[in-house]
């Protein structure tokens, strides 16, 4: 990757409809004010919605991207989460225009022989419209559904009538999956994409240590935990196309020092999940503490999550 993502934009639309989904799992469904066609999007994207209340979320566009007169996302019921609270607690209802930003995606679903969804959950909102893409173009692919109860699974009835292979492990009905036996031998030609509550993702990333590099893919509704005891130290970053040194202390971000010298960096979540802050590295090495990029894209420290990430060297200069 030698570019950063695309400077988010944002559009009014309109919530036409509200449907549960599962117990306390509702979808949303989105139109343009002026019934055009949205931006487009492609599987494994999600687009920021904005709440009255200045509250900005990521959701996984769970709809067909074929249908561009509207956009779908589901929203979980989370005990004190605000975005869910206000959407659950009846603050948000049909007929009311919120703002959306334009899809972006780093979760992108790329061609392969065979395909292994794993989704927790909610987790299966941006797996859905793979899923879809798999079956246009008839490639084989499964789906293991995790929840707690069968009827807890949302979108089972969809993931079921698109054409694949869907088991569902409900851990209250004794049939928990057991990621290591499933996992444990990498599958040829295979891609496998994962969603889902944090635990999960960690087995999957565990026992599929031995799969071959880029052949297994993550999307993290929530930041991973960082190991105890890391450290954040002082350091400079240079703003190549200012010409502007500044100082990064302990306690504070780039994205944080850079705004506070005037540099309008585009955010969102400011968790390292969305690629909003993404910015071109020109010289130094970066410490990637986000959890979008892939080890490769790493590894090539090219671009760097800015609200995150910090430095390895004394010095960072970026593309800005």
């Amino acid at each position: 990757m030698s570019e950063p993502r695309a400077t988010v934009t944002t559009f009014p639309a309109l919530l036409r409809r509200m449907t549960y989904e599962a117990p306390g799992v509702l979808s949303l469904d989105f139109e343009a004010e002026d019934g055009r066609e949205l931006p487009p999007f492609e599987p494994g994207s999600h687009i920021d919605l904005h709440l009255p209340d200045g509250t900005i979320r990521q959701y996984s566009l769970c709809g067909d991207p074929a249908a561009r007169g509207h956009y779908r996302i589901a929203v979980r019921d989370v005990k004190g989460g605000r975005a869910s609270r206000f959407i659950h607690r009846g603050e948000l209802r049909p007929g009311v225009t919120v703002t959306l930003g334009v899809p972006r995606n780093n979760f992108a679903f790329e061609p392969a022989s065979n395909y292994l969804f794993v989704a927790g959950g909610i987790g299966i909102t941006p797996l859905l419209p793979m899923m879809r893409a798999a079956s246009a173009a008839g490639t084989s692919w499964s789906l293991l559904l995790c929840a707690p109860r069968t009827a807890d699974a949302p979108f089972l009835r969809e993931a079921r009538a698109l054409g694949g292979e869907v088991s569902v492990h409900a851990s209250t009905e004794g049939t928990r999956l057991d990621v290591a036996a499933h996992l444990r031998d990498a599958r040829p030609d295979t891609l496998l994409y994962c969603c889902g509550p944090e635990a999960l993702m960690l087995a999957v990333e565990q026992a599929t240590a031995c799969w071959p590099q880029g052949s297994v893919r993550f999307e993290w509704f929530t930041a991973r935990a960082r190991p105890e005891g890391e450290t954040a130290d002082t350091f400079e970053v240079e703003c190549a196309q200012r010409g502007l040194t500044l100082t990064v202390p302990s306690g504070r971000s780039i994205l944080q020092v850079l705004n506070d010298a005037g540099l309008d960096v585009p955010c969102s979540c400011e968790q390292g999940i969305c690629g909003t802050c993404e910015v071109a590295v020109l010289e130094g090495e970066v410490d990637h503490r986000d959890s979008i990029l892939s080890a490769a894209e790493r590894a090539s420290n090219s671009t760097m999550m800015c609200c995150v990430s910090r430095a390895k060297s004394p010095r960072l200069v970026l593309d800005l």
